[in-house]
């Protein structure tokens, strides 16, 4: 039915495009909480990095029609995949030009952790936390080498590559201005997930002073058992540079 409707549905205005395992899912589901934003149809509906063949009125088919979007209402999905895919901001910007994008970033070294225990919930990473960390390199080599960036391995063993915030958001900021593209940090959102929201209400240009009522964190792993601190040491090391990198790209330090 939504298909066959897609004529006469909206695109999505504001895009949360990542990053994995840094609150995402919790941020939408916030967000979509206010009366001028209306949600779409599934979660994450990975248009831009996995269903891009199927056409632009396949994916107006997950959003609202419309008539129900006015100048003060607005509608928008969450992918978190779509940061770390580097085809995916030509593609936002060849259907979506004025989107707004939100990036809500972790400390890499915790993201990287979480993501391991993700996989291993999901029975789909077997090796020692330590061994994964060093063995991605060689377990991207041929995904890299071939863009095959749709192949399951590079969704599952990324674990170091996505915390390379720095290059992602420069990939997007070569289509897209810095007034349209918000970035949150993951450990303020935690610690002070209302001022997070207004942030995110102001941007949107949507009532910021509107209180989101359930404030339940959604998609929390609970597999999670203690990290020796070799393996802090070694993703430390690895994201130092990166990270500075990132500070000195957007202005300011995310104190990782």
């Amino acid at each position: 039915m939504r298909y066959a409707t897609a004529r006469f549905r909206s695109l999505p205005h504001f895009i949360i495009i990542g990053a994995m395992k840094s609150g995402t899912t919790s941020l939408f589901y916030y967000l979509s909480q206010h009366p001028q934003i209306l949600k779409g149809f599934g979660d994450e509906i990975h248009f831009f990095n996995k269903h891009f063949a199927k056409g632009r009125r396949w994916y107006r088919a997950h959003f609202p029609l419309r008539k129900r979007v006015s100048t003060d209402r607005i509608t928008g999905e969450a992918t978190p995949q779509y940061a770390f895919n580097p085809l995916v901001p030509k593609r936002i910007h060849k259907i979506l030009p004025g989107a707004k994008l939100i990036a809500i970033l972790r400390n890499p070294t915790e993201r990287a952790i979480s993501h391991y225990f993700h996989e291993v919930r999901k029975k789909r990473e077997i090796l020692p936390i330590l061994e994964a960390f060093q063995a991605e390199e060689g377990r991207l080599e041929k995904v890299l080498r071939e863009n095959d960036f749709t192949n399951p391995v590079y969704f599952y063993a990324s674990y170091k590559k996505r915390g390379l915030y720095g290059e992602q958001l420069q990939r997007f900021m070569q289509y897209f201005p810095r007034k349209n593209i918000l970035v949150l940090s993951s450990e303020e959102f935690f610690s002070d997930p209302k001022e997070i929201i207004r942030q995110a209400f102001r941007f949107l240009e949507v009532d910021e002073n509107f209180k989101v009522r359930d404030m339940k964190p959604r998609n929390v792993g609970i597999n999670r058992t203690e990290v020796g601190q070799e393996v802090y040491d070694y993703l430390n090391d690895y994201f130092y540079p990166h990270n500075q990198e990132l500070s000195t790209l957007l202005g300011r330090s995310f104190h990782w």
